[in-house]
């Protein structure tokens, strides 16, 4: 352990060095929080609270390395059929996370701009009115952005956007022969700004993106990095690591252009 506190840094500023292009926007799978707690032989409890200090620290390494976009993918609309308490318990450390918000000085010092993607309607009252005084207090922050999806499901918010259009449709009188990708996109996270995804990263040993913000990262075919560390283990050396194959493909691409 003690010759790995060594290595590490040695190699992060090694991975740091290799890198010509930093994304501009990472989309993360959190996955193996609840793998993590079994492993330690804690409760469900603890290894959701472990992954959201691992988040904290991760906001640390996003600005340092000046990537402008994460979004978390926290809470799937599918995982409202897990047990009660363990959803109670993940509601209960939503919301004391989006209330630390309002006096995090890391928010205040990088100027972290707050926002949730997701169904907010499938939500207790008392978390919503949370995450509402997070994104009010954070609004004019232009630091970077911190995208929180939770009861997201990438079909749903599809459907939620058809529904917004063909009520334009019926209620404004809009052509249907008008509808275009922009259309499409106005009612994909309306006001909330999000740019392409140039890469998905997901934890735990999964190999599937699970259809995770799929008109901003498969419509835009976004580089996926699969990596086998539980998200409370997750290291800034796998961060860089999934940055790095991001670099590899831009530079390999635009390799590709300039020998044409």
């Amino acid at each position: 352990m003690i010759l790995r506190t060594l290595i590490d840094p040695l190699y992060e500023r090694y991975l740091i060095m290799q890198l010509r292009h930093v994304p501009r926007h990472i989309a993360i799978i959190q996955d193996g929080n609840r793998r993590y707690a079994k492993l330690l032989g804690v409760d469900t409890a603890s290894g959701h609270r472990a992954g959201a200090d691992k988040t904290e620290e991760m906001l640390d390494w996003a600005h340092e390395l000046g990537i402008g976009h994460i979004t978390l993918y926290t809470f799937s609309t599918e995982n409202f059929s897990r047990e009660q308490d363990e959803v109670g318990n993940l509601f209960s450390l939503f919301k004391e996370k989006f209330i630390s918000v309002l006096t995090d000085e890391r928010v205040k010092r990088y100027k972290i701009r707050v926002q949730m993607v997701g169904d907010r309607s499938l939500l207790p009252d008392d978390l919503q009115a949370a995450i509402n005084n997070a994104e009010e207090a954070t609004k004019d922050h232009t630091g970077f952005h911190l995208n929180i999806a939770l009861a997201y499901g990438g079909r749903n918010e599809i459907v939620l956007a058809a529904r917004e259009i063909l009520a334009e449709v019926n209620n404004k009188g809009i052509n249907p022969d008008n509808i275009d990708v922009h259309t499409v996109e106005q009612h994909l996270h309306a006001g909330k700004g999000l740019p392409p995804v140039d890469l998905i990263i997901r934890t735990g040993n999964e190999y599937r993106t699970s259809n995770f913000l799929p008109w901003l990262a498969s419509g835009h075919e976004s580089a996926v990095y699969f990596c086998a560390p539980y998200w409370p283990l997750f290291r800034k050396i796998d961060l860089l690591r999934a940055i790095r194959i991001y670099d590899q493909r831009v530079s390999a691409k635009n390799g590709a252009c300039g020998s044409v």
